[in-house]
């Protein structure tokens, strides 16, 4: 039996609903009063672990991992995300994590503030630090956004386990192709208009990216301003913001099957972190960003203010796929129809941080 296995971490707990058929059940919070960063829903093996980046006041930030859908949760003796000590510096939190594809059995990958990716070879139970991309050359330079200098996106590519791409708050996109012994700046076409130079080779206030579902080569891109597509895996980037209400934004999301498609959440600006025209509304392309249209079929409809952040949209990989946001309001909204019409599945919820859903076996 299949279910819709869906993830929501808060700034106070992680919740999680299962959708049995057409209906929501939720439960939680699981590490109650707990910040919860990252989420993963790593559904490779026989069994389905989850991943979350906890953040506690009073403890620090730690890794925890669950076997059986979140009924128990082990924390391992020592920290699973550790900086070694020749770095000087210490975790403040797991920004991401993300397992890696079949090509790459047991391997899943941390992204961590201060920006630093770590790998683990054992589902997540420990990481090792990947010193090449803490040691670029560039990285003296980088600074932090408003939200911490953190590495919040992480790609792997099923064609090539070499293959990583990963983007960092205020650094931008980088990308390795062996295996991370070394990484290249992927940021050409993508503006910094709060830079001196608008067109930097890094230093872009990259927010998400996504990777289509069709062409493992082109990507979405959600910047401190600007939306844009790359069709060469970084290579160079268009700009595909004309047809937007605000080109700002955190989120962005490829759809899971369909070609061509993704999903965006605009905020009015960056001096005004409210939904584009005070309106609840996704927006969605069908043609790699040539076309938006606004998508709000049981969404409200009066002013607006939930603010989605960068982890907190994303879909499913059902058929139909399934589309899913929060907001800093503590709404929850889901779509069961790629977005067509939505609805609401929880309110007065923590700040939302986080969501991750996955068809999963029970």
């Amino acid at each position: 039996m299949t279910d819709v296995l869906l993830t929501v971490g808060t700034r106070k707990g992680l919740f999680i609903g299962r959708r049995r058929g057409g209906t929501w059940e939720f439960e939680g919070p699981h590490f109650n009063a707990q910040a919860i960063y990252s989420v993963a829903i790593d559904t490779r093996g026989d069994r389905t672990r989850l991943l979350v980046g906890g953040d506690s006041a009073h403890w620090g930030p730690s890794v925890f991992h669950s076997d059986d859908l979140g009924a128990s949760w082990v924390e391992p003796k020592t920290p699973a995300v550790k900086f070694p000590e020749f770095t000087g510096t210490s975790l403040e939190r797991v920004w991401q994590l993300q397992p890696a594809g079949p090509e790459a059995p047991g391997v899943v990958y941390a992204g961590t503030e201060p920006a630093a990716l770590f790998r683990s070879e054992d589902g997540g139970e420990s990481f090792e630090l990947v010193r090449p991309l803490w040691e670029h050359p560039t990285r003296s330079r980088w600074v932090p956004g408003g939200g911490g200098e953190g590495l919040h996106t992480i790609l792997t590519d099923e064609r090539d386990a070499r293959a990583v791409t990963v983007a960092v708050s205020t650094a931008g996109v980088f990308r390795t192709t062996d295996g991370g012994a070394s990484w290249t700046p992927a940021n050409k076409g993508v503006s910094a208009v709060f830079l001196p130079d608008p067109d930097p080779e890094f230093g872009q206030c990259v927010h998400k990216v996504s990777r289509d579902a069709a062409d493992p080569d082109r990507l979405y891109l959600q910047n401190h301003w600007g939306v844009f597509r790359s069709d060469d895996a970084g290579g160079r980037w268009t700009d595909i913001g004309a047809g937007l209400p605000s080109d700002f934004g955190f989120a962005v999301a490829a759809h899971p099957h369909r070609a061509d498609t993704a999903y965006v959440f605009p905020i009015n600006a960056d001096a005004d972190r409210v939904p584009a025209e005070h309106r609840c509304r996704v927006f969605r392309t069908t043609d790699a960003g040539a076309h938006w249209e606004p998508l709000s079929a049981g969404l409200p409809e009066s002013a607006h203010y939930g603010t989605v952040l960068r982890d907190a949209l994303c879909t499913d990989d059902a058929d139909p796929a399934g589309v899913y946001f929060g907001n800093r309001n503590g709404e929850l909204y889901a779509s069961a129809d790629d977005g067509d019409s939505w609805e609401q599945l929880a309110s007065h919820l923590p700040d939302v941080l986080c969501v991750r859903a996955a068809a999963v076996e029970v």
